[in-house]
């Protein structure tokens, strides 16, 4: 048992317990690199040791490492970066004082007495345990625990899901590599890089198990030909059009040969970046894969949206799409019948969630029906968590929950859950950047927008994340290239008040009183009736450096022409 900070760690039960005697939920790999830490304590632990001792049989990205940090830093609590620091060149040092005692079970029988003369057994022998109805004890007890398991599935059976006794977990994916079919001196290079890439990040999710490609025999894997043992098989294609690379990606499940999921993903092939191409070329490709594959594992716990039902959803999306007070009323009275003809239906649940998120966030509740709407919004997500815990569409809007409601380091926790089932999630990271951005964390924040920016999936949601980093790169006092990822956000949305605002800021900042006080009429015509009083977030648990920040940037709207009330 490692005790460190008021905190608990049990390796035998490979559990991790805080302050106050709760547990506290981990996922396996940060779990396994926190024990790898406290055993380790106040020793420099490269990456690559890291890597190998976490993940001994895939390869795997930086990327993979820096995510398994982030959320045992936010499990402890070390937004500060004490307990586990970087050092430079060398590694990660675990500076909290860690002690050890014997695990409670270890020392919960005393030892047998022993008689006087009697033999003693060298400590590195054990000595036969008491026998129970002619089997060893632990075997007898073994036996009885399996019997009352198998008496209690088949009890149960009726009520389980038909794959649960025989299904096995988690389920493989072999990583074929991405065969080069461009006749482009680089197209080699972009396939494996792109192989690579898959790879590493599939490794990431929590319910699945990968085998990675061979580079040796990169050249001549075959693409449909998978392993036996596997569940799923993952290949794919490269090809160069005129202005693009195109990659093709399909899923097979091995058992029936049938395709599972197929994405198509074309990126500029003028990009100078190459990383910048690869990295979205594998994201647009795995993020499609990992919603597919998450829906065919996540299948059984509850009705899909149809008939009905998905067009409700279908509509009420295109008309919160128009940002209008009006259409998002006929919205919520569309999706609120039909959850009232389908009150279990989990796809419903969360897309009336998600616009009363919207609402909540646009501030069109009025002030008495804004509670009402937080909980309710809550009350639903919570159902849909209830019956789907690891469902990436209920995941996804719980964490915008959390961010809209400022429940900052739950969100960070509930974004990175998310992300754990989907590694390219824009919209998650945006979340996380959010909420780094409220906490005073301007630099965390940065990074995590520009990785969104990186992946660039999923597309509608891009205008956000360019957002996010010119509204962080604004407060940190940088306006030229707040500039430029606001005019990037509005090209995508123009329709949307918030970013020409903080144009607005920015360009009266640089002293171009112009086209300042055009970006904020062109703010004034799409939010009308905003004011210093209704713009601002909620300030409930946000950083003071974040609302110092802010207050600025409202001073500078109020030069503008932003009415106070």
């Amino acid at each position: 048992m490692f005790r460190f900070s008021g905190f608990e760690l049990d390796p035998e039960r490979a559990e991790l317990r805080g302050p106050d005697g709760e547990g506290i939920r981990l996922r396996p790999k940060p779990l396994e690199m926190l024990q790898l830490f406290v055993a380790n304590a106040g020793r420099v632990v490269s990456k690559e040791e890291l890597m190998e001792a976490v993940w001994p049989n895939v390869h795997v990205g930086e990327d993979s490492l820096f995510q398994c940090i982030r959320e045992i830093r936010t499990v402890l609590g070390d937004d500060r970066r004490q307990t586990i620091k970087l050092v430079s060149g060398r590694g990660y040092l675990f500076a909290a004082e860690v002690s050890i005692e014997p695990s409670p079970r270890a020392v919960a029988e005393p030892a047998a007495s022993v008689e006087p003369g009697a033999s003693v057994a060298p400590a590195t022998e054990v000595a036969e345990p008491r026998r129970l109805f002619g089997l060893r004890r632990p075997a007898a007890v073994a036996a009885a625990a399996a019997a009352c398991v198998i008496f209690g599935l088949a009890v149960a059976a009726p009520t389980l899901r038909p794959d649960f006794m025989f299904r096995r977990s988690p389920p493989t994916i072999v990583v074929t590599p991405i065969v080069d079919a461009s006749n482009d001196p680089a197209g080699a290079g972009v396939a494996a890089g792109v192989t690579d890439r898959l790879t590493d990040d599939l490794a990431r999710i929590d319910n699945i198990r990968v085998v990675a490609p061979r580079p040796v025999a990169a050249a001549t894997a075959p693409t449909s030909a998978p392993s036996a043992q596997s569940d799923f098989v993952l290949n794919g294609e490269l090809q160069k059009g005129p202005q693009s690379w195109i990659l093709r990606a399909r899923m097979i499940q091995t058992a029936t040969g049938e395709v599972q999921s197929v994405a198509t993903v074309a990126v500029d092939a003028t990009e100078p970046d190459m990383q910048l191409q690869q990295s979205r070329l594998a994201a647009g490709a795995g993020h499609a894969l990992a919603l597919r594959l998450n829906a065919l594992l996540e299948s059984g716990a509850g009705p899909a949206a149809a008939g009905d039902a998905k067009v409700a959803i279908e509509q009420a999306t295109a008309s919160i799409n128009r940002t209008t007070r009006e259409r998002f009323a006929t919205a919520q009275t569309m999706l609120e019948k039909a959850l009232a003809a389908e009150p279990d239906n989990i796809e419903l649940q969360v897309a009336l969630a998600a616009l009363q998120l919207r609402g909540i966030q646009m501030a069109w509740y009025e002030p008495a029906e804004h509670a009402a709407a937080v909980g309710n919004a809550g009350s639903l997500l919570e159902r849909a968590r209830q019956a789907t815990p690891r469902y990436i569409p209920v995941l996804e809007a719980y964490c915008r929950f959390l961010t809209a409601t400022n429940q900052f380091i739950e969100s960070l926790v509930a974004c990175a859950r998310a992300l754990s089932f989907d590694p390219w999630n824009g919209l998650a990271l945006y979340h996380i950047g959010l909420a780094q951005l409220q906490l005073g964390r301007f630099e965390d924040a940065l990074a995590t927008f520009k990785q969104a920016d990186r992946f660039d999936t999923p597309e509608v949601s891009r205008w956000t994340w360019l957002l996010g980093a010119g509204w962080t790169t604004l407060l940190m006092g940088r306006n030229e290239e707040a500039v430029s990822w606001l005019q990037r956000s509005i090209a995508i949305t123009p329709a949307s008040g918030r970013p020409y605002m903080l144009l607005a800021v920015a360009y009266q900042r640089m002293g171009q009183p112009d086209e300042a006080k055009t970006a904020m009429a062109k703010a004034m015509v799409l939010r009308p009736g905003s004011t210093a009083l209704n713009i601002g977030l909620p300030t409930q648990n946000a950083s003071p450096v974040f609302l110092a920040e802010a207050k600025q940037t409202t001073r500078t709207l109020l030069e503008l022409g932003l009415p106070e009330r």
